[in-house]
């Protein structure tokens, strides 16, 4: 078996070279079912050689982007031809309350952009994120998303620090580590709560900040032993 029958059958594609003749005497005997010719007027058996090599190495790559187009255009058909699926009905009883619910947060306090904490607080404008970010990731804060924009909660600032964050809010943001997610931070502090005498949290976050953190550990106890 020569070393283009081998190529042949191990990999589905072989190469050979030579003058015409010589090529038509092989490729009698070659067992393929496609050729594909490539003809050279000038060239030395060194470039032949690299060229046949890189045909050899590219040519199963084609056929296997070809494969993979074909298979992705067949999907493409599939569900092109199969009709939507309605989501369950409580998946929209669920997804309408959370709108519902997150429009009366956004309603409840004044939420604001990184640039308008920036410009009310003095910070540089060139990058009015900055500092909102980092006090963000260093638990002083939080902000919801919303319409691809982070929002922090204007309650959290106090005018008596130069609208820097309370500190009560990173007492309470400890508090609830790992057991609310910013949405669900919101939430809490836009609600009624009981352990305040029905006032909301966000109303006593600057005034009454020991107040606040009593109440986040009230809940988190609750849950923990509810």
């Amino acid at each position: 078996m020569t070393t283009a029958d081998k190529a042949l059958e191990l990999s589905g594609v072989g190469t050979i070279s030579g003058t015409p003749e010589e090529v038509r005497r092989r490729l009698a005997r070659l067992p393929a079912e496609q050729v594909v010719a490539l003809t050279l007027q000038h060239s030395n058996k060194a470039a032949v050689r690299a060229l046949l090599d890189t045909v050899a190495n590219l040519a199963p790559l084609v056929s296997s982007i070809i494969e993979h187009r074909q298979d992705a255009m067949f999907r493409s058909i599939i569900e092109a031809l199969v009709p939507d699926v309605p989501p369950p009905q409580h998946k929209l009883i669920e997804a309408r309350m959370t709108a519902e619910a997150r429009k009366r947060v956004i309603e409840s306090g004044e939420w604001m952009t990184a640039t308008e904490i920036a410009e009310m607080a003095g910070f540089s404008s060139s990058n009015p994120s900055a500092q909102p970010n980092k006090w963000k990731k260093e638990g002083q804060i939080f902000a919801i998303r919303h319409h691809g924009m982070d929002y922090f909660p204007g309650y959290a600032f106090d005018s008596s620090t130069d609208y820097r964050p309370t500190k009560g809010l990173a007492r309470v943001l400890e508090v609830f580590r790992g057991k609310k997610d910013d949405w669900g931070l919101a939430y809490w502090f836009a609600s009624a709560n009981s352990f305040l005498g029905g006032k909301r949290p966000q109303d006593l976050l600057i005034s009454k900040p020991d107040r606040v953190v009593a109440a986040a550990e009230d809940e988190v106890a609750g849950v923990l032993h509810g």
